[in-house]
């Protein structure tokens, strides 16, 4: 194509070779999950016709199909019917997301919660005993955490599983209803096994009962369809959305398993009743087992970014359809999509989410090669999970943001059941909140950021948290992070020294646009730092300081993934040969790079990052970027290679 009167090419895209670079690795298991979601596509529509328990019912056949397939359990060794790839069950679980999400979420129930906990916190005859049937969905489970008093501090559950030494039976016991589990999927309908979080109390030698922490332990709680003695199940009754998903309650009336059923990978209790575990420390212990689970958080941030994908394809092609207004007389109306306003509102959040797919395709292959023993170490793991917060937390939000936008962007047509929205806004909300809460995942990345992944720190609650930062010399913060050592470093970046951060020229150079975020993040750091350091030298209370610096805490931890985000997105670019794809990936990068920038203006003019004319420069960046994106703005969501049968927008589209 011949440039432009200012020298400018255009880029093509070829949609079959970006799908297979955002495919990735594991482009055929994702090709099989597509042929399944195909298959089963005629659920999108039956979800709004069926009753609730026809729905849940056609929820379990779907994922029982999609299991005989073998697409729902590659994370699950050879010998149990799996293939050991955890990727693999990933890049699945992601593209399962493109089609009905109560059968998503159901799949992860089944497979990643309840099967990952036998898999990851159960040894040999645990997985003999179970895994197999579990795989191909002949046993169905649940993943009995969550209590209704004690949602994200797990540490915290009030079940009981006391040891009778004399049966060799541990004791399953609700002690009240605020420690009943709640919001448990599978539960309220189809799940025969639970693997229940518990407090494990053993008798000491000097007969005291010893309270060892939170375990778990798999329970029978139905039988033949029918819930067991001293087990109580209540549905939890319509949702806002995932109504194909049977979450229920559950109280144990001193139910009773045998010693065996407590899943001993981390630690064990002897037919005598004598605890042992490898692992002294009991807050390590309990973050040891909890960090097996970190799938579920990987999972769910995937989902939340494949479904603002099938948000943004719907709403991008809408737009080149629909049209609205003419700019001058005698002329057609002008399509929505040409003008810049909803160029402004799509296009960045489209940047973004190619941005969160390559930074959520970077903590998938850091997650398989933790679980692959590729790179298992401590600190590795410690960083895995940090990452998968973070990534989650604003994968998550994002898909919320964006599905909101792009209903809007539709108009009324948007609000139609028929076109999609009304499931991907009902079904995704509760993504923010389950497997942590948003807010409460970032914490635990602030954490990561302040103790540097040093397992030292790693088994500190918050409180504790403060008061060993507030104990260091708060230098040692400063230089480990901002600090004159970042200004030299960036000096590298920007020749002209303090005074270039005052330039136009290269505001597309990546460089720039990561040392922006960098700055941003290691001053937000050592801020927060200086203000616990602060608060407890005043005698203020660890707890009281730690509350008011919550605000600062979750912007450096933002900011933190952002910068995560955006060093994914450059060296993916940077990686790429020279072609169509690479320049259409650029214009995406840059507009993420700038738009996150322009978000905080603020903070950066504070910082005297930003003046008022680069900043204006950036906004003006940013709109040229929008305007070079949009001939080639369906073929790059028609990349992400959603079947034409999921979008389920025929009126809309046509």
């Amino acid at each position: 194509m011949a440039p432009d009167e200012n020298g400018y090419v255009q880029p093509v895209v070829n949609v079959p070779a970006l799908t297979r670079l955002l495919d990735g690795e594991h482009a055929i298991v994702r090709d099989r999950v597509r042929g399944a979601l195909i298959e089963h596509s005629g659920l999108l529509a039956e979800a709004d016709e069926l009753s609730k328990d026809a729905y849940r019912d056609r929820v379990l056949e779907v994922v029982r199909a999609t299991a005989e397939d073998g697409l729902t359990s590659y994370h699950v060794p050879k010998e149990y019917g799996g293939s050991g790839d955890f990727g693999a069950a990933v890049a699945a679980f992601e593209t399962t997301a493109f089609g009905d999400l109560s059968a998503l979420v159901k799949t992860g129930v089944q497979f990643g919660l309840f099967g990952g906990a036998i898999l990851n916190l159960g040894t040999q005859p645990h997985h003999d005993a179970w895994l197999a049937d579990m795989a191909a969905a002949r046993l169905l489970g649940c993943f009995a955490m969550t209590e209704t008093g004690h949602g994200s501090n797990v540490q915290e559950l009030g079940t009981t599983a006391t040891y009778d030494a004399t049966t060799q039976e541990f004791i399953i016991s609700t002690p009240d209803d605020s420690a009943r589990k709640d919001y448990i999927g599978n539960a309220a309908r189809h799940a025969e096994l639970a693997t229940v979080f518990a407090q494990l109390i053993v008798t000491s030698p000097d007969g005291q009962p010893q309270n060892h922490g939170v375990h778990c332990l798999v329970v029978p709680i139905r039988a033949k369809g029918k819930v067991l003695p001293g087990v109580r199940i209540e549905d939890c009754g319509p949702k806002m959305g995932l109504n194909g998903v049977d979450n229920g309650r559950i109280w144990f009336d001193d139910v009773r398993v045998p010693r065996t059923n407590l899943l001993n990978r981390f630690a064990d209790v002897s037919e005598d009743g004598v605890y042992s575990s490898e692992i002294e420390n009991p807050n390590r212990r309990f973050f040891t087992m909890l960090g097996t689970l970190v799938m579920g958080r990987v999972c769910v941030g995937g989902a939340g970014i494949s479904a603002s994908k099938v948000a943004l394809t719907i709403a991008t092609r809408y737009a080149t359809k629909r049209r609205q207004f003419s700019t001058s007389e005698g002329e057609p109306e002008q399509l929505l999509l040409d003008y810049g306003m909803h160029q402004r509102r799509l296009f960045p959040l489209l940047a973004r989410t190619y941005a969160l797919h390559f930074a959520q395709d970077s903590l998938r292959q850091r997650f398989d090669d933790v679980f692959s023993g590729r790179a298992d170490d401590e600190r590795t793991r410690r960083g895995l999970e940090s990452r998968a917060a973070g990534i989650k937390a604003l994968g998550t939000w994002h898909a919320t943001r964006t599905i909101q936008e792009c209903r809007e962007a539709c108009g009324g047509a948007g609000y139609l059941a028929a076109n999609r929205f009304t499931a991907l806004k009902a079904d995704t909300d509760v993504f923010t909140t389950f497997e942590g809460d948003n807010h409460v995942l970032l914490q635990l990345v602030a954490k990561g950021l302040l103790t540097d992944y040093s397992s030292e720190f790693s088994d500190m609650d918050q409180f504790e948290l403060v008061k060993f930062v507030a104990g260091m010399a708060v230098e040692q913060v400063v230089e480990r992070t901002m600090a004159h050592k970042l200004l030299e470093r960036l000096k590298d970046v920007l020749p002209g020294g303090d005074d270039s951060w005052d330039q136009e020229a290269g505001l597309l150079s990546p460089a720039y646009q990561l040392s922006m975020l960098r700055f941003r993040e290691e001053h937000m750091l050592a801020g927060v730092a200086k203000r616990l350091k602060r608060g407890i030298d005043s005698g203020m209370p660890s707890g009281e300081v730690f509350s008011r610096v919550q605000d600062h805490v979750i912007a450096v931890a933002n900011a933190h993934v952002e910068r995560l985000i955006l060093d994914a997105f450059v060296g993916r670019f940077a990686a790429m040969p020279q072609g169509d794809n690479r320049v259409a990936l650029g214009l995406l990068c840059d507009l993420f790079a700038l738009t996150t920038i322009e978000a905080d203006r603020a903070w950066f003019m504070e910082h005297n990052r930003l003046t008022t004319n680069r900043s204006k420069a950036i906004s003006r960046e940013i709109n040229d970027l929008c305007r070079k994106l949009r001939p080639i703005a369906v073929d790059l969501v028609d990349a992400f290679g959603i079947p034409e049968e999921l979008l389920r927008s025929e009126a809309l589209l046509r």
